[in-house]
């Protein structure tokens, strides 16, 4: 029972166990993540990705090359070499023979096909020339370190005029790609603003330890998934993004809480226990927000992207643990050494929320352009989303030093862009219709060349494979070109290969973004009006939240496919909309539920709109901007990572959450709701009845 003779809730009673058994509470944290990081280093992490999309015609290229001709279903490795003085040179000849030979008894290697006895796999002017290894399976299923292997021995090759590159998806996914030193950043960068928000290095580290604690146990909880279930490569990295921004940011939530109530006087233990019985439910509603949007990412069914999609809810369903359980014990433990340095700041005389009671005076006083002006600069900002163009980037988007861009580069130069992305036409017929294909597809426009071998003709595009000629070539092979061929054939013809499997991936994902997208809205909304017993806050937030992430979406498509600010023009990788939308939808929802719960609260002891509106901003302007502020150079550090793919995932998570906690929760969101008035917390009484209630206030 509390002071009032109510019964405790959940959240109370849960910060009680935590503040008495703190020492129980932190030996379990640390026996847990101790236990899960050794297991999972000892049994070892199998993550590999997984492209494939049942049903697409990329899919069914390869399941009936697999039947035709096994040896040639598998992943290839080009080994791209380059003499000025010509490969048939012979001290170069005498170089790449042997190697090639080295090549052909490696692990996983069925086939090497030489240029000496390829004349096309020479450039006309004999100085650049490749051999092509085929493997026993696709890149995602051979094991990186036998890569890595056929990597070192083709290069042992090189020296004496003769350069040696390797290139292909297995090359790919072999090179080391990760976070490197974002991680460090961010964690460094978060500190400093913590000590400046809060005034005291220890209670700056407590949200820090927090995320590191949930982001450890998750990983090692995600590795032991992975050799069981398909996890992508690029998981682990984007954990500990998501992880330590959200990590922060829930623990500064409940904190912040706690120290307001230190501030007003409350008792140590008790100021646990409203922490979390207010600022506690409002993290837990938002990371049950967060967890629900990414497992919608399930329902797509696409492939790796189902993992990953699991692999970030866990994290955050483990952050969200820490933050109610951990917390509040390490509170308990260093809790007077806290209180002593908020009492000593609070013995400046400085008034908490002054200057948020300004701004939101100022902000009521002309609600209309507060709202409208930057509403028309985030639609700005969205605008180049409908122009948005997905894909994964091809070899031309790697660091210039590895030797996959090297290789790219050199079969560009001799043999032109399209020979870095073939396209395989499988023909179910016989050689006539596979000569009368090769014949059709050799004279298409776009096409730089078509070699029939056995079943199949290789064709060669003139454009590279991330270029949107590639794509609209292979939706016109499949639609205009090889259906009047089969017609007269009587064969059937499937265009497949990696750069086709990449044109369905992306097609996939933009068909099925919209029901995801009306899913994860409808879900969110439905959950705001069992909250907060209001038809408009739902619609609002929805909006709002959409703008937000319409307008990250617009600067990543900026900088990522346009090239602004020097970054290679390419395609958006066809995971990260989904997985933005996925992740911001729901970060958003934190300070949306935070920032109107302390409205509510105000709400409820004086229905004055204008009064409720600034007591929110007054006691949550402070650590929204803040934990704002600690996300996004959490994210944005990850500009600093070597893959592009986690570039746009930071550039992207810090552009949203930047616009959504200053330009929609400082301006938007109070404006909007002096507009609303009294009807933003309105719902008609015949639906009020028949819906239960979800009260992020303990009553």
């Amino acid at each position: 029972m509390n002071g009032s003779g109510t019964r405790r809730s959940v959240f109370e009673r849960l910060a009680g166990w935590s503040y008495r058994r703190r020492w129980w509470a932190l030996l379990t944290w640390v026996v847990v993540l101790v236990a899960v990081t050794a297991v999972a280093q000892g049994v070892g992490a199998r993550y590999h990705n997984d492209f494939s999309l049942p049903g697409t015609e990329s899919q069914r290229a390869l399941d009936e090359l697999r039947r035709q001709a096994p040896v040639q279903a598998g992943a290839t490795v080009q080994v791209v070499m380059r003499d000025r003085a010509g490969l048939v040179a012979p001290g170069t000849r005498a170089r790449v023979e042997p190697m090639l030979a080295r090549l052909g008894a490696l692990p996983h290697v069925v086939d090497v096909r030489s240029p000496y006895t390829s004349p096309d796999a020479v450039s006309p002017d004999g100085t650049i020339g490749y051999a092509t290894v085929t493997l026993d399976a696709q890149s995602t299923e051979v094991p990186v370190a036998d890569v890595r292997r056929i990597i070192d021995t083709a290069r042992e090759a090189a020296g004496g005029g003769l350069q040696v590159e390797l290139g292909g998806d297995p090359v790919r996914g072999a090179q080391e790609a990760g976070g490197g030193a974002s991680e460090g950043v961010g964690l460094l960068a978060a500190l400093v603003i913590l000590v400046f928000l809060f005034g005291s290095l220890l209670a700056a580290a407590l949200p820090i330890i927090i995320a590191i604690f949930a982001v450890g146990a998750a990983i090692g909880l995600v590795a032991l998934a992975s050799r069981i279930a398909t996890v992508a490569d690029f998981t682990v990295p984007l954990m500990i993004l998501v992880g330590l921004g959200v990590g922060i940011d829930y623990a500064l939530l409940v904190f912040s809480r706690y120290r307001s109530e230190l501030i007003a006087g409350t008792a140590r233990d008790e100021a646990v226990r409203r922490a979390l019985d207010t600022a506690g439910r409002t993290v837990f509603f938002a990371g049950c927000t967060v967890i629900v949007a990414l497992l919608g990412l399930v329902v797509l069914g696409l492939g790796s992207l189902q993992g990953v999609a699991v692999a970030v809810a866990l994290t955050v369903l483990v952050t969200l643990l820490a933050a109610l359980t951990l917390l509040p014990a390490l509170l308990a433990v260093f809790g007077r050494r806290i209180e002593r340095s908020v009492l000593r700041r609070r013995g400046r005389g400085r008034t908490e929320g002054a200057r948020w009671r300004r701004w939101s005076a100022a902000v009521q006083r002309r609600p209309v352009l507060a709202a409208v002006l930057p509403t028309v600069a985030l639609l700005a900002l969205s605008a180049p989303l409908l122009g948005m163009r997905l894909g994964f980037a091809d070899a031309g988007n790697d660091p210039a030093g590895s030797t996959s861009r090297k290789a790219y580069d050199l079969l560009s130069e001799g043999f032109g862009p399209g020979f870095n992305g073939p396209l395989v036409v499988v023909v179910d017929g016989g050689p006539q219709a596979v000569d009368v294909a090769r014949q059709t597809l050799a004279g298409t426009p776009g096409v730089a060349a078509a070699v029939a071998a056995d079943r199949t003709v290789v064709v060669f595009p003139t454009s590279s494979p991330q270029d949107e000629r590639t794509t609209a070539l292979v939706h016109r092979l499949r639609d205009t070109v090889l259906p009047p061929v089969a017609q007269r054939t009587g064969a059937a013809f499937l265009v497949g290969g990696g750069t086709a499997a990449v044109v369905d991936f992306a097609d996939a994902v933009g068909a099925r973004l919209p029901a995801f997208v009306a899913v994860v809205v409808g879900v969110s909304a439905l959950l705001l009006l069992l909250v907060f017993r209001s038809l408009l806050i739902p619609l609002k937030a929805a909006v709002l939240n959409l703008l937000s992430v319409g307008a990250a979406l617009g600067v990543v498509t900026l900088v990522f496919q346009h090239g602004l600010l020097g970054a290679q023009p390419g395609p958006i990788e066809a995971y990260v909309p989904v997985m933005i939308f996925a992740i911001v939808f729901g970060l958003s929802m934190d300070y949306e539920v935070f920032l109107l719960a302390r409205m509510h609260e105000a709400w409820r002891r004086n229905p004055d709109p204008g009064e409720a509106i600034t007591e929110g901003l007054a006691t949550t302007g402070r650590v929204v901007t803040a934990a704002a502020a600690i996300m996004v150079v959490v994210f944005g550090a990850f500009l600093l990572a070597p893959d592009r793919m986690l570039r746009q995932f930071g550039l992207g998570l810090a552009v949203a959450v930047l616009l959504d906690a200053v330009v929609i929760r400082c301006l938007i969101v109070p404006a909007v709701m002096r507009l609303l008035g009294r009807h933003a917390w309105w719902l008609p009484a015949p639906l009020s009845r028949r819906l239960p209630s979800l009260a992020l206030e303990h009553r």
